[in-house]
């Protein structure tokens, strides 16, 4: 007869699992994506409507997971039966499967717009290599940068409570309020292989972007008041058409 194991012993349990399934999918859907570009599993052979179709409707599929399990009313509910330290690994394991079956069942199209070669197609590519180094440098500069959901669980395995970090504006934040955002956008545009599914891809993404850009900024209203539509005032959304704001 297997023994029971004592309450704080399942619940560290429970911690770890979390942790580690957060840790695999969250980290591991984001690989893919960023190889998205050499995975094919399979053809179904279809016409490129169809084509089209099919990887718009997966699209929509990750914008409405992603965008909406992260609003507030939503993280209400499910406060009701989730413990508050599990939301964010939770999102994070929900996130990292549904963007997994996206790039697994993304299908190519025939179709190809363009593809750049020679200067111009080193020139393109070339603009990754900053995107990515400023994508670091915010996600550095961006205190308590938890995509995962694991400070509240890590909390917990430490009897410590979960501290959030105040709202602060330092690094590539004081030219643009969503530099993460701002860097993936460049990251999308910078194929220099252009299928039509590649540009349904491109143009969706895009504008999710820049939707669940301003929609997280009505909960950072919410949650800092005044602090936040101050720094709105001040700092561009996307672009850094304007000087760093002062500290």
């Amino acid at each position: 007869m297997t023994e029971r194991l004592p309450t704080n012993q399942t619940a560290k349990r429970l911690d770890a699992s979390m942790i580690v399934l957060s840790a695999i999918l969250g980290t591991g859907s984001i690989a893919l994506l960023a190889a998205m570009e050499s995975i094919c599993l399979f053809r179904t052979g279809w016409p490129d409507p169809a084509v089209l179709l099919w990887d718009a409707a997966l699209s929509l599929v990750f914008f409405l997971q992603h965008s909406g399990m992260v609003r507030r009313p939503f993280r209400a509910r499910l406060a009701r039966t989730v413990p508050a330290r599990y939301q964010g690994a939770v999102y994070s394991i929900a996130s990292g499967i549904v963007l997994t079956l996206v790039v697994v069942l993304w299908q190519r199209s025939e179709s190809h717009l363009f593809t750049l070669q020679g200067l111009p197609r080193v020139v393109l590519r070339a603009f990754a290599a900053p995107a990515v180094a400023v994508f670091l440098w915010s996600a550095y500069a961006l205190r308590g940068f938890d995509p995962l959901g694991l400070g509240p669980i890590r909390a917990h395995l430490r009897g410590r409570p979960y501290q959030p970090s105040p709202f602060v504006a330092k690094g590539p934040y004081r030219w643009v309020r969503h530099p993460l955002y701002s860097c993936v956008i460049v990251l999308i545009w910078s194929s220099p292989d252009l299928t039509a599914d590649r540009l349904l891809f491109n143009i969706l993404w895009t504008a999710w972007i820049c939707v669940g850009a301003v929609l997280e900024e009505r909960d950072l209203i919410a949650e800092f008041g005044e602090v936040y539509r101050e720094y709105r005032r001040k700092v561009p959304m996307l672009i850094p058409w304007r000087g760093p704001a002062t500290r």
